[in-house]
């Protein structure tokens, strides 16, 4: 009997991820990481000195406040929104023309809102656009920039704001200088919201925007509140640690989405949680001193933040935030009470940590926009039983060709996965049960760079 080149080739596989996955034991081990030189360098050149700079101008602006003056050149949110505008500005140049930076305006509030009155509020948007025309995927940072203190209404006090939200602000205009200086394959937007402390506005106005709009919008990621390095009651002090939040369940569930779920036990699966494992890899890959802990919750205990519209409306969000969170900062009037300073003033914020959270941001934007785009249909073999696993999927034919892929594996109670098997075909078996573990399938180049990966679901 004849055996063919195929079938030798796919035997030769099976020993190779037979021996990888049954030889270890799943055991942790030596792991190669391989940096791309393109990322690192972008990744060293984001400043503390900078993001100080930016968050000591911000401050400068006394309130950010939804209903503080816009009209004033030196205080309020108008005049914040303006420097936001020009700072952007200030980065193009003749050889760079795919930087743009626009304002959107739009209108909220009434006299039953939390605002009180209607208003017309503006979100300062960056984009650059990517220089692939077969590539029209999109990937948006958020931060919003409007503040208040203990008084939702008051808009004429001092409100500074330096690490709610001064930090990621600032850690959006260190990636915006960056960006400026690089060509990448994708749009990036780089969104600086207003009306985030009165309900969510500005972001609630783009994510309508980008369902409106039909953006492929494969990922979202909304820094707020990462500077603060310190806690309140306990006086923990840490920043090697970080938290992403992301949904379970995703809020757009479809009841067709639901059976699927049901069918393969993939509560724990959705888009938004492949993010924020993506984005746990890929930082810890390129930034140094910090553990990135994956809060299996949409955001804080009963609390929300600006990535919640884009989940809404099917987007893959997730929300950056530091590991601790002072509380005699946060939203606080700026008083010296019984020997604790409180407010949110910049002595509260650690620029190292703001930097390294902003490189998490640009290392991960930068890895997901030089990858292929993720595969299609990744479907396990449900047609017979058996003690092995099939797995096939497609290539996606948005952006440029994958070179391979990698079969993702773990164990059911395992929240991270914990297996990378290189493939290059478009179909895999595996000597494991589909009753024991979990797949998931990632295309990558020819230089490594990983695409988000696509949870495996059942299918004849």
């Amino acid at each position: 009997m004849l055996t063919t080149k195929k079938t030798i080739c796919k035997t030769k596989l099976l020993l190779v991820i037979t021996t990888l996955l049954l030889s270890q034991n799943f055991s942790f081990s030596q792991q190669i990481q391989s940096r791309d030189q393109l990322i690192e360098k972008a990744v060293s050149k984001i400043s503390p000195d900078s993001i100080k700079s930016h968050i000591q101008d911000l401050l400068a602006f006394h309130t950010r406040h939804n209903l503080s003056t816009k009209t004033d050149n030196k205080i309020g949110i108008g005049a914040a929104s303006n420097y936001l505008f020009s700072k952007i500005s200030s980065y193009i140049t003749d050889s760079n023309s795919d930087l743009k930076v626009n304002r959107v305006e739009y209108k909220i509030g009434g006299k039953e809102s939390r605002l009180g009155k209607e208003v017309v509020l503006t979100n300062v948007i960056a984009t650059i656009n990517g220089t692939n025309n077969n590539d029209n995927r999109v990937i948006a940072l958020l931060a919003h920039y409007d503040n208040r203190i203990d008084d939702n209404n008051d808009s004429t006090s001092f409100a500074p704001g330096a690490n709610d939200n001064g930090s990621g602000v600032a850690a959006l205009i260190e990636i915006a200088r960056v960006l400026s200086e690089i060509k990448i394959p994708v749009t990036v937007k780089l969104m600086f919201l207003s009306g985030e402390e009165h309900g969510l506005f500005g972001s609630e106005y783009m994510a309508q925007l980008a369902e409106k709009e039909h953006w492929n919008l494969i990922a979202v990621i909304n820094n707020d509140m990462i500077g603060n390095s310190s806690a309140s009651e306990t006086d923990s002090r840490n920043n090697t640690k970080l938290r992403i939040f992301s949904e379970n369940i995703p809020a757009s569930e479809s009841d067709e989405m639901r059976k699927v779920r049901i069918f393969n036990s993939a509560e724990n699966d959705s888009p938004s949680r492949q993010l924020a494992r993506y984005i746990k890899e890929i930082g810890e890959r390129y930034v140094m001193n910090l553990d990135i802990s994956l809060v299996y919750r949409n955001d804080r205990f009963g609390r929300g933040g600006d990535h919640t519209p884009f989940n809404k409306r099917g987007f893959t969000a997730v929300r950056i935030c530091e590991y601790y969170e002072n509380y005699n900062r946060t939203h606080q009037s700026v008083i010296f009470k019984n020997g604790i300073q409180y407010g949110d003033l910049i002595d509260g914020v650690d620029f190292e940590y703001v930097r390294k959270n902003a490189a998490v941001n640009l290392a991960s934007l930068l890895n997901l926009s030089l990858a292929p785009s993720t595969p299609n249909d990744v479907k396990i073999d449900i047609s017979s039983l058996s003690g092995e696993t099939k797995i096939s999927w497609k290539a996606s034919l948005i952006g440029k060709s994958p070179n391979a892929y990698y079969l993702l594996i773990r164990e059911t109670d395992k929240s991270q996965w914990e297996k990378k098997v290189f493939v290059k075909e478009t179909s895999v078996n595996v000597p494991l049960s589909r009753d024991n573990f979990f797949f998931g399938v990632q295309a990558i180049d020819e230089f490594g760079h990983e695409s988000l990966p696509v949870f495996a679901i059942g299918a004849k």
